[in-house]
């Protein structure tokens, strides 16, 4: 029996997140660490990592990692403070791909911009369920119809129902 810890990733729009979503998130962050699970964002110190972040330190015994796209050095080095661990890839953007392999399940949070939408077209390319939490209805449309294995949820309730579900048939 492994006592390895599930690792959820939440994606999201960093500045330009919604109050909407930085308000889910922080929920769902709070949730994610609540059911003993891992959480993974992409580590800044912006709107949906930030939030989520903010929401799973509250609970005690937590894991929050951040995948950072600089190298951590000087002035570079941004990232939220609930980080448990902070990992800099210097890849830029190409982290994405980091983000999404190293979560067993991917939930995009309110949508975002095109760093978000690579994020949730890699969770398809590679096999991971995905989640969308109150994404627009262009992203439920467009993503849904790529794969069978993207669900929606209207609540952080119904996600977190989702993902176990998604962990339980792993």
């Amino acid at each position: 029996m492994s006592n390895r810890r599930a690792v959820v990733g939440v994606m999201g729009a960093g500045e330009g997140a919604s109050a909407e979503a930085v308000a889910l998130a922080e929920e769902l962050g709070e949730r994610i660490s609540a059911s003993g699970w891992v959480l993974l964002t992409g580590g800044r110190p912006a709107g949906v990592m930030a939030a989520a972040s903010r929401g799973a330190a509250r609970v005690e015994g937590h894991l929050v990692v951040g995948v950072l796209p600089d190298e951590g050095n000087g002035e570079e080095r941004q990232s939220t403070a609930e980080l448990d661990l902070a990992l800099f890839t210097g890849m830029g953007k190409a982290r994405n791909v980091i983000n999404v392999l190293s979560a067993e399940v991917v939930v995009v949070c309110g949508g975002g911009g095109p760093g978000t939408a690579s994020e949730a077209a890699h969770a398809l390319n590679a096999g991971r369920p995905l989640i969308l939490l109150a994404v627009p209805p262009l992203w439920r449309e467009f993503f849904c119809s790529l794969g069978e294995e993207v669900q929606s949820a209207s609540d952080v309730q119904e996600c977190c129902r989702l993902i176990e579900a998604q962990l339980t048939e792993a």
